[in-house]
């Protein structure tokens, strides 16, 4: 095995749904790992692993963040209050996590000797546009603080690059599938729990483009860039998606592979209804293809068909309720917050 350039990763967020399926593979390829989080979604992470680091912190916490990610090469940030529905929960609070302490944090990373910054954007930076084809240099038209913070954070990060400071922006698209942390209000995920355990599908418009990536593909992204060589990278945005999709396309998708994986004969109902959310957006990804090679493995199905097995193996406890699924509501309770 070749030596890897890098070998410690600090990652903030990393108990998240991605971070939960991305850093056992970090770890079956013996990279040390510390994990940054305040673990408000639990701890599915492996147990008792000699190369991984927990930590419980605040990413507001600069001082903690720099005395924990020294001696790590790589600073991967996927921490924050994440997607457009959980803004609702309190702007003051997502704007502190999600703007305000990205500029002291990346400075906390560059004291600490951190030599390549990875930060997990959105595509959702791209808000509404008619473009077939929306490429990394397309204006951002923010619809939510959510992801306004995102791209008002991309700026910031490059500003403080450097030849000893390396910083990659990737852009992921909606992600899918099965993690040990599960997610049920993400779009393939929602559709998939209400085919299997409602019967009926809600779909709220129905016309929005939707890009989405399954997050196995997200976890070969984040390796990819751990390991890409530094003139490919550096100061970089790269979109990473698969499947551009309206959400109705979708919702009959995940109608015909949940009747095929679980054998049912009786019906699937999709019912239309209004939206006010009018994010639409279909993303090029040819970009990191060309200069790192990537293309994505995994399909919406195989979301689909990962998630269906889950619940085949009893994986999820009342998922159409259980807060534990669902961001929003999780963090209201933790926040005694009131609709």
């Amino acid at each position: 095995m070749s030596k890897k350039k890098y070998n410690k990763i600090f990652i903030t967020g990393g108990a998240g749904y991605c971070g939960t399926r991305l850093i056992p593979e970090l770890l079956k390829e013996e990279y040390k790992v510390v994990v940054y989080d305040t673990f408000y979604f639990g701890n599915f992470l492996p147990r008792k692993n000699k190369n991984l680091k927990l930590v419980k912190g605040d990413i507001r916490d600069s001082n903690k963040i720099y005395k924990n990610s020294q001696g790590c090469d790589v600073f991967l940030h996927l921490g924050c209050i994440s997607n457009d529905a959980s803004f609702e929960l309190d702007e003051r609070l997502s704007k502190s996590i999600n703007l305000d302490a990205f500029e002291p944090m990346v400075l906390a990373a560059k004291k600490s000797g951190i030599k390549r910054f990875i930060y997990a954007s959105s595509s959702s930076v791209y808000g509404v546009s008619k473009k077939k084809n929306v490429t990394e240099d397309h204006p951002l038209v923010p619809l939510t603080l959510y992801n306004k913070y995102k791209g008002l954070c991309e700026p910031i990060l490059f500003r403080h690059s450097s030849k000893s400071f390396e910083t990659v922006i990737f852009r992921p698209a909606t992600v899918c599938g099965y993690s040990p942390r599960q997610r049920l209000d993400l779009s393939v995920n929602i559709l998939t729990n209400h085919a299997i355990n409602n019967n009926i599908i809600r779909v709220f418009g129905g016309s929005q483009l939707r890009p989405n990536l399954h997050i196995k593909d997200y976890c070969r992204v984040v390796k990819l860039l751990i390991k890409a060589p530094s003139k490919k990278i550096s100061n970089q945005i790269f979109n990473v998606g698969n499947e551009n999709a309206s959400i109705l396309q979708l919702a009959k998708s995940v109608k015909r592979i949940v009747k095929k994986e679980f054998k049912l004969k009786s019906d699937i109902k999709i019912i239309l209804e209004t939206s006010e959310d009018k994010r639409s957006y279909h993303i090029n990804s040819n970009k990191i293809y060309k200069v790192l090679g990537f293309k994505p493995k995994y399909s919406v199905k195989d979301a689909v068909i990962e998630i269906c097995n889950a619940f085949k193996k009893n994986k999820f406890s009342d998922s159409l309720n259980n807060i534990e699924y669902y961001n929003v509501k999780k963090l209201k309770k933790l926040f005694n917050k009131k609709k």
